[in-house]
Formats: structure tokens, sequence, C-alpha cells
């Protein structure tokens, strides 16, 4: 198994995964550590973007998480912890799925703060998110029940973005949180 995991942190918009990454990531226990923010590959786009939650952006988006995915590959085989933000789910678990089975050692945490605060807080934001509370609020509900992978949630309501990220480390140290 590599020796720097690949950590995929979730959850819908407005959770705070950005936030939440950026700080695991300059907050590393390991030498080295990157933050991928999956929203740049789709920002990459000059011409044919189409809106990820649209159902005809499902070939699009399959091919930004490819991409992503490869990414955050390299980086752990160069020795970096990779903390990956995006809005990922069981329903776009296969490549990862795949590294796992070709050794890597990858994580999943999904933030889920309750529906109300996630809706307010993406509301609050100005610029360069998704602030729509109807689109935000059905990408929450996506999240609302995660089947196998429910105890990867953590309800992050109350908390602040350093306690969030405590809690984080210390399942991860833990060896917590493994995708499987």
């Amino acid at each position: 198994m590599n020796a720097t995991p690949i950590v995929i942190v979730s959850g819908p918009p407005g959770s705070g995964k950005s936030s939440v990454a950026r700080r695991l990531a300059e907050q590393s226990i390991y030498e080295r550590a990157v933050h991928m923010h999956t929203d740049d590959f789709y920002q990459s786009i000059r011409k044919g973007y189409i809106s990820t939650w649209l159902p005809e952006a499902q070939e699009q988006n399959i091919l930004v998480l490819e991409a992503f995915t490869a990414s955050a590959i390299r980086y752990a085989i160069g020795g970096y912890e990779v903390i990956v933000d995006g809005i990922i789910g069981p329903w776009y678990f296969e490549p990862w799925l795949k590294a796992v089975q070709d050794g890597f050692d990858v994580r999943f945490v999904v933030l889920r703060p309750d529906e109300q605060t996630t809706v307010a807080r993406a509301v609050a934001r100005k610029h360069g998110a998704l602030v729509n509370p109807e689109i935000v609020g059905k990408m929450w509900k996506y999240f609302a029940h995660l089947g196998q992978y429910e105890s990867h949630a953590l309800d992050t309501s109350i908390y602040t973005i350093d306690e969030s990220v405590a809690m984080i480390r210390k399942t991860l140290v833990e060896g917590a949180m493994r995708l499987s």
C-alpha cells in the first residue's frame, strides 16, 4: 500500500469541503501534501462546459473525474498526502475503487451539516461557487443517505473549520474512513 493516503473530502455545496481540505493539506502530518480542488478541473474547460448537475453533463463529469483521479494517484506516487475536495459520491467511485485495488490508501470523508446549515452557508458565498438554494438543497439530498458509506459522513453543523479538521485528522490517523 502506498505510504501517503488520498483523502477525498466530499459533501454538498456549502458543506465546507474547500476550507477543510485546504487546512488538512496545510496541516498535514506528512512531509508533503497537496490540496486538489476539483472545481479547478471543471473551470479549466473553456469551450463546451455543461453545468455539472445537469443530466447531459454525465460524460463530461466522468472525464473530469478520471482526470483528477489520475492526478491524485500521481501525487500519491510522488509521496504527497493528497486531499481531494469535490462533490464525489458513491455514484462516482469506479476510478477510486480501482486505485484501492491497485494498492492505494484511499479515504472517503463526507461533510454533511444539516440541510438548513448547508444551504445557508452556500447562499452566503459571494462568487465562484454554487449558491442557488434549490440546487444546493437537491445536492444535499444526494448525500443524505449513503448506504454502506453512511459511517463516512460527519455532521459538521456546529463545528468550526478547525474543529472539523481536528476531528477528521483524528479519524484518519486511527485508520478510519478507508474506501473499500
